[in-house]
């Protein structure tokens, strides 16, 4: 959704505590006062005066001031830092000034977010003149000498290829000065989105540099590759072709140079997780502690896409985060065996930052902290009948999820579409990494279903957009069972007698690493 003026307007006149509530004629199509009471939270935190929360901005801060009163009102104690309700974060924000930067290759300049996403390290090379080399896959080994060259590869996605991370080694082996990766137009579960919101790097504050922070990193439009390699003889709808099929692809010098001048901004900013405890009532139990956790950023303002400039992300996460919400209001201190800690995380759009400072520096004891339940990722826009569960079978916490949704008529399946690395893309990661069970949820559907098509439409049309605002459509059956299956898990978790662990054999099991 856009800002309007008189948005403007208000928030100059000192109203931004205002929020502005969802229609009444929407709200009256939901029949269910819980279901209803959730959509109400979630318009207070994606409503337009939150102006997409992006991390580090004041419409963070105010969502997350919105948050703290909540989950305060519902009984909650403060479980940040110094007897507060935050945990801060110091973030690098580093920054390209579009208006003063520019890249070409040969004589063809190339559209930055729309040819050409620059992401941005603390290293990277702000002025280069460098011949460029198409690399192929750009598997480790492959390339040779590429020293001082700008190395163009195709951005090979699924199983069985070079991944990202063998790309970046082989470029840096070979010497290399930048790394330019064409997006994988074959990729199509969930194609990249161009123009892209905007090019920026967020980064913890002291955070060590990696190996790649010296190369140029970017991402190109395959749109744009025609005119990339124009003059070399080659044919761009050829190479795609190759490429998306994972066919054998050459190794060629282009004739046009790089040249790139940026303009790279750096600030230093503060954001803040917001967190909250529900002490456990055993005391053989209340030690341990359930993280429930949801991401509370989004991305802002960013480049505008049908004319709208203003990420609302109200199911990419402000949604889940009202969940949280509301199942602390639907308790209102009345605690389970177990303690449970409401985390609204920050920076999960950046690379999981909050979760990860959280988990490197706990404001509980680290010994104290047994599951971690996560919400992102979930799309109540088609019927309920099945979940994507991460690391089902890997720890006890997959059982309780099999158990409870049986209890509601859901099916629970593993990761269809594991190339799409959901598992590590989400908050519950930062914990399994350190050895604590977890897991998280993906509506699931039946191939070639209906549900199936409004699932890709979604990842087409409102995925990291504008358009994951207020408006779009929901299916409000689906949202209260999938809210009530997890008010029931969060209780099996929290009054069962053992607490969650890792099953032997389990990959990711903390002695599998």
């Amino acid at each position: 959704m856009r800002v309007s003026v008189l948005l403007f307007l208000a928030l100059a006149s000192g109203l931004a505590a205002r929020v502005h509530a969802e229609p009444a004629s929407r709200l009256d199509r939901i029949h269910d006062p819980d279901t209803r009471a959730w959509w109400q939270a979630t318009a207070a935190l994606s409503n337009d005066a939150m102006q997409g929360r992006d991390t580090g901005s004041a419409g963070y801060d105010r969502a997350a001031r919105l948050v703290a009163r909540r989950f305060a009102a519902a009984g909650l104690q403060p479980a940040g830092e110094h007897g507060s309700w935050f945990q801060s974060l110091q973030l690098d924000d580093l920054r390209i000034a579009l208006p003063d930067s520019r890249v070409a290759v040969g004589d063809r300049t190339l559209r930055l977010l729309y040819d050409l996403a620059i992401w941005p390290t603390r290293a990277m090379p702000t002025r280069l003149d460098a011949a460029v080399v198409f690399g192929g896959y750009c598997a480790p080994g492959t390339l040779g000498d590429v020293r001082g060259k700008v190395v163009l590869c195709y951005g090979w996605r699924r199983a069985g290829l070079t991944d990202a991370a063998g790309r970046a080694r082989a470029v840096e082996q070979g010497g290399a000065v930048g790394l330019l990766t064409i997006a994988d137009p074959g990729f199509t579960i969930e194609p990249m989105r161009w123009p892209v919101a905007y090019a920026r790097t967020m980064l913890l504050h002291g955070q060590p540099p990696s190996p790649h922070d010296a190369l140029l990193v970017g991402t190109l439009n395959p749109d744009a590759l025609a005119g990339v390699i124009a003059g070399s003889g080659q044919d761009a709808a050829r190479l795609l072709a190759a490429g998306s099929a994972g066919r054998a692809l050459p190794r060629f010098e282009l004739p046009g140079r790089l040249h790139a001048t940026l303009q790279l901004q750096r600030r230093t900013v503060t954001a803040s997780n917001v967190l909250g405890l529900l002490p456990g009532t055993d005391p053989a139990l209340r030690r341990q502690t359930v993280v429930l956790s949801a991401h509370l950023d989004g991305y802002g303002l960013g480049e505008p896409v049908d004319g709208d400039n203003l990420y609302n992300g109200t199911l990419d996460d402000a949604a889940y985060v009202a969940l949280l919400e509301r199942l602390a209001e639907r308790r209102h201190g009345r605690g389970y065996r177990r303690s449970m800690l409401f985390a609204a995380f920050t920076g999960e759009e950046k690379g999981l930052l909050g979760s990860r400072w959280f988990v490197a520096h706990p404001t509980l004891p680290r010994d104290r902290i047994v599951a971690d339940i996560n919400l992102d990722q979930i799309r109540p826009i088609f019927p309920l009948t099945r979940l994507t569960v991460h690391a089902l079978d890997d720890t006890t916490l997959g059982d309780a999820v099999r158990t409870v949704a049986a209890r509601h008529a859901i099916a629970v399946q593993l990761d269809p579409e594991p190339e799409r690395d959901l598992l590590r893309r989400a908050d519950h990661w930062p914990f399994i990494q350190a050895g604590i069970p977890a897991t998280g949820f993906v509506f699931g559907y039946a191939p070639g279903s209906d549900a199936e098509k409004r699932y890709r439409h979604w990842y087409q049309v409102q995925y990291h957009r504008p358009q994951d605002d207020l408006g779009q459509p929901m299916d409000w059956t689906a949202a209260g069972k999938f809210n009530r299956f997890f008010y029931d898990l969060v209780g099996t978790v929290g009054d069962a007698d053992a607490a969650p662990r890792w099953k032997q054999g389990s990959p990711l099991a903390p002695r599998s690493r």
